[in-house]
């Protein structure tokens, strides 16, 4: 009797680890996910892309649909209205971050330069 006992707490504590595991794993591929790195197009929302806000807000075309950006600004990129600035052009950013509540949270963006 006190073998079995032994053996079923033995083989609940292997579960238990094993499920404990199981789920770090899980969560460290959903972390992966959230910074996976992807190029994308940037701009002025309403200037280039057509969103409705008030003023000029930069946003992100991920797979063909675009979202206002949260962690970095229009501002911190150089001047919009420049000539190769977001209100007059789309440019390529290399962007890490999640799609939260239809807007991108960005965890980095970096503005790709453009080659002359």
């Amino acid at each position: 009797m006190k073998k079995i006992f032994v053996f079923v707490v033995l083989l609940t504590s292997f579960a238990v680890n094993a499920q404990e595991t199981r789920g770090k794993a899980e969560q460290s591929e959903a972390e992966k996910e959230k910074t996976k790195t992807q190029i994308v197009e940037a701009s002025c929302g309403q200037c280039q892309f057509g969103m409705d806000a008030k003023g000029c807000d930069l946003a992100v075309r991920i797979d063909g649909k675009p979202y206002f950006v949260d962690g970095t600004s229009i501002d911190q990129h150089g001047d919009a209205h420049a000539h190769d600035g977001f209100c007059n052009t789309i440019r390529k950013a290399e962007v890490s971050g999640e799609i939260v509540d239809n807007r991108f949270k960005a965890t980095s963006f970096t503005l790709i330069e453009v080659k002359k």
